[in-house]
């Protein structure tokens, strides 16, 4: 989790650097690649936070989350049910 939040950090600030660099140069397809990069950085932390939440979640009630996990399945289920119906 911690690797993951560690690599997330260092790939947003990479972007960042990047997207400057970009910025001062002109040159359009950095500074896209640069916040493309920046973005990814956050959505790894966001990643390893919720691995991070899920595991408190799962160590102190375990019945809670299977509960949900059930709950989650069966809407996605049914979902995934009506679209097929509605496909034919």
């Amino acid at each position: 989790m911690e690797t993951t939040k560690a690599e997330g950090t260092l790939r947003e600030a990479a972007g960042a650097v990047k997207e400057t660099v970009g910025s001062l140069t002109g040159d359009a397809g950095l500074q896209i690649e640069g916040k493309v990069d920046e973005l990814r950085g956050k959505a790894q932390q966001l990643c390893g936070d919720a691995v991070g939440l899920a595991r408190d979640a799962m160590s102190t009630r375990p019945l809670a989350v299977l509960a949900g996990a059930t709950a989650l399945g069966f809407v996605i289920g049914a979902l995934w049910a009506g679209k097929r119906d509605r496909d034919e």
